[in-house]
């Protein structure tokens, strides 16, 4: 499965996302468990810093952290 670059329409989205992150935490944690309170106050919205901390925490190439982030970010659009 190809995915997308992030473009405009990830952008918008993520700026959602951002701007929603108290609320977006809880979606977070059920897609990635291994993350803790610590790294989503870390975290804070930012999407680099998200990809970063679930490449850590799972011991997976970017690659493989950015599919799965940009399938979640298709799911909660």
């Amino acid at each position: 499965m190809a995915h997308l670059a992030p473009g405009k329409e990830n952008a918008m989205n993520w700026d959602q996302i951002a701007g929603n992150w108290k609320q977006m935490t809880g979606k977070v944690r059920e897609q990635w468990g291994k993350l803790t309170d610590d790294d989503l106050a870390v975290i804070g919205g930012q999407r680099d810093q998200l990809l970063g901390k679930v490449q850590e925490r799972y011991g997976i190439t970017k690659e493989q952290a950015e599919e799965q982030l940009a399938t979640w970010e298709s799911a909660n659009k």
